[in-house]
């Protein structure tokens, strides 16, 4: 076993959603968006250097991996989803690695346990009975996920079902058309009426930005949701061709960072959508240091949208503690 000092001190508090202000949003502004342009050489050139010129090593990188599982939505989004499999992500929620690793990083009262689950509206019910007493928020999509292109009032039903079923978070998706159309008006009502369907629920609103076709319209349409009330801007829904990418994820940041700037308000990020490995979450970390700080990488302002990526997490973190790389196998999501 690695003898190094533990990460966390016993009697260290876990950082638990949401700590801050929400964000009450600002009437439309047009004139904080329509004529941004975006450069995206410049932009792929800075979100790939920032990972080859910054690098977390040994114990730093386990820490940073641990914190990693403190901001996972650990996801389950599928046709087939069944109580039974919601039952068994939320007990590895409570317990995202095993005791013998925690124990070795110093980490055995630290309570680690991932951000949040998040599933269908209908599985809500399963998911808040089984993570009773944990302390870990049920997040449900909503709106017609993943196309939302249902009628409105039935997607505003459906945030209202989620919430009254006990979930405490709403990832609702926008109306694409609005953003290709260059509708603000009608994006910022939408995405409106969704905030206030979701009443105490925090809620985030993902932007599908493999389907807005320029980095200008992924600017716009963030600061657009933003206006509008959203507590966390998302990338995708995990169904598009493309998903979360670095390149989007820093127009995002420099989107919610102006928008900080300008109203005052605090504004968390979620990547989601083809994230897979320890690697990836130290990519997106970095990516939330270099660009937002410190307080950006705490759970009630940063989450990531994946499920594999924790099992790699821990294969990681006994690799750290052990010397040794086990079977994937051994690291099993449920």
């Amino acid at each position: 076993m690695n003898t190094q000092q533990p990460l966390v001190q016993k009697g260290t508090e876990i950082q638990m959603p949401h700590s801050h202000a929400r964000n009450t949003g600002t009437k439309l502004q047009p004139d904080w968006f329509e004529d941004i342009a975006v450069n995206r050489s410049a932009t792929e050139r800075r979100a790939a250097t920032l990972t080859t010129r910054r690098t977390v090593k040994k114990e730093y990188q386990a820490a940073w991996l641990v914190k990693a599982i403190t901001c996972i939505d650990l996801t389950t989004l599928a046709g087939d989803d069944t109580a039974g499999r919601v039952r068994r992500l939320c007990a590895k929620a409570k317990k995202p690695v095993r005791d013998d690793i925690l124990e070795a990083l110093g980490l055995a009262d630290a309570h680690i346990t991932t951000g949040a689950v998040c599933v269908y509206p209908t599985m809500v019910p399963y998911a808040v009975k089984a993570l009773e007493g944990s302390g870990i928020p049920v997040a449900s999509v909503a709106t017609g996920f993943p196309a939302g292109l249902t009628p409105l009032p039935q997607r505003l039903a459906e945030i209202h079902y989620a919430v009254g079923e006990g979930a405490k978070e709403i990832d609702i998706v926008i109306t694409r058309e609005h953003v290709l159309t260059q509708n603000w008006s009608a994006l910022y009502d939408e995405i409106s009426r969704m905030r206030e369907a979701s009443g105490e629920a925090h809620m985030k609103a993902i932007l599908a930005t493999g389907d807005l076709n320029t980095l200008r319209n992924v600017y716009r349409a963030s600061m657009v949701a933003m206006q509008a009330g959203a507590d966390f801007i998302k990338t995708s829904t995990g169904k598009e061709d493309v998903n979360a990418t670095l390149p989007v994820s820093l127009v995002m940041l420099r989107a919610l960072r102006d928008y900080g700037e300008l109203s005052g308000q605090i504004v968390g990020f979620k990547p989601a959508g083809g994230m897979k490995t320890a690697k990836d979450a130290m990519n997106w970390l970095i990516l939330m240091k270099e660009e937002l700080g410190l307080p950006w990488m705490q759970p009630d302002l940063f989450r990531l949208g994946a499920s594999s990526m924790l099992g790699d997490i821990e294969r990681q973190l006994e690799h750290y503690v052990t010397g040794r790389y086990a079977a994937s196998s051994r690291h099993a999501l449920a």
